[in-house]
């Protein structure tokens, strides 16, 4: 085998699939493994117990795959440039009865789609590096997977614990084929988030404590896809209007600027997932559930878990509107369900409904002109600040 040639196939394979990068690093102890232990010590990764369970493959590869000697590492773009120059467009939750989910999950799901190129591009890699083995995962097997693409340089690790990508921002998937060849490896990435502190304050729960570190039980994300039971009562309000998932850490993020459409995911894209109002989610049974969401990744959420997230979400629209269905649903025989229903009941039935004063309005307007003029131009200005 000829390293630096079996390299270069490997690479045109992985640009002919689709992947928007492809590189290469060493099978060596990945270096955040003692903050990882920590981090588990802590008890940051709440109920995701698997976490545990395989904390020292996570820290040996070889354990994985005896004898590897080798990573690829590759990311897939879910970006869209027709709905994501500006991805944040939903107003907040007071304003709207749509539910919003994570822009990765409005598609068919990831893992289905690069499976079959993630086992065309191995069978590849067998064939140049012959008699090499190799074993590939995406976002399934026991591996520190952002260390890893950090130290092939895909990207660095943010403040927000997530990868960043210079040419992709924040918005792709990682995944990693093992092989017992010896290749050349890549440089790393630096890490390059600087001052920023961006991602930190746009958490709506304070899920990330301080710099690197987060505390994913308080987390949305894991609050509406992991975690299987009740939602913490005191961090429902903060949930607004998400039914899976949540991206404001990762939107805040200055270096989507450089974000790229990718075309392995373009032609799986679902754009319905974001235009349906959350009294049709609310009216979801579970064999509709399951036809509607089988393919994607909101399947993992099941569907008394996301019907859950759903009466959240329409608890902290505030809108009367929705009572009889929040009604019929404390009604269900499922007490998850039942028990959020009634939350969102009261949620709405404790909120004073809007008095108008039209005079008052005027009065205002005339009085306060040129102070609302200033305030007007300073928020103009804000959104076209350049980062």
């Amino acid at each position: 085998m000829n390293p630096k040639h079996a390299k270069q196939q490997i690479l045109a394979k992985a640009s002919k699939l689709g992947f928007d990068a492809c590189r290469i690093t060493n099978a060596s102890p990945p270096a955040s493994g003692q903050h990882y232990s920590q981090w588990l010590a802590f008890g940051g990764h709440g109920q995701m117990t698997y976490l545990e369970r395989n904390q020292e493959k996570r820290l040996n590869l070889a354990q994985i795959l005896p004898n590897v000697r080798s990573v690829i590492t590759l990311a897939t773009s879910y970006f869209q440039n027709n709905q994501q120059q500006n991805p944040n467009q939903q107003p907040p939750a007071q304003k709207t009865s749509r539910g919003i989910i994570a822009r990765y999950a409005r598609y068919t799901d990831y893992h289905k789609i690069l499976a079959q190129k993630l086992k065309t591009l191995t069978a590849t890699i067998r064939q140049a590096t012959h008699p090499a083995n190799a074993l590939w995962y995406v976002d399934t097997g026991p591996i520190l997977e952002r260390d890893l693409a950090q130290r092939a340089g895909i990207g660095f690790i943010g403040k927000h614990t997530n990868l960043i990508s210079r040419s992709l921002g924040n918005w792709f998937f990682l995944s990693e084929i093992l092989t017992t060849a010896k290749l050349p490896p890549d440089p790393p990435e630096k890490n390059r988030c600087g001052t920023s502190q961006r991602c930190i304050t746009a958490c709506p729960t304070q899920a990330i404590p301080q710099p690197f570190v987060l505390d994913a039980r308080r987390c949305i994300s894991y609050l509406t896809i992991e975690l299987k039971g009740p939602i913490p009562p005191q961090l429902r309000p903060a949930i607004g209007n998400r039914i899976f998932g949540c991206d404001d850490c990762l939107q805040a993020c200055p270096w989507n600027r450089f974000a790229q459409e990718g075309q392995i995911m373009k032609s799986h894209a679902k754009p319905e997932l974001n235009q349906l109002s959350l009294q049709d989610w609310a009216q979801l049974d579970e064999t509709t559930f399951k036809q509607h969401f089988r393919n994607t990744p909101i399947y993992r959420a099941k569907w008394k878990g996301f019907l859950r997230n759903v009466c959240v979400a329409i608890g902290n629209t505030g809108n009367p509107d929705h009572l009889p269905t929040l009604q019929r649903l404390s009604q269900h025989n499922d007490p998850l369900i039942a028990e959020h229903a009634s939350w969102a009941i009261r949620q709405i039935q404790k909120k004073p409904p809007k008095k108008t004063n039209p005079n008052a309005s005027t009065h205002f307007k005339l009085e306060k002109g040129k102070k609302l003029k200033k305030i007007l131009f300073f928020s103009v200005s804000l959104r076209n600040v350049s980062f």
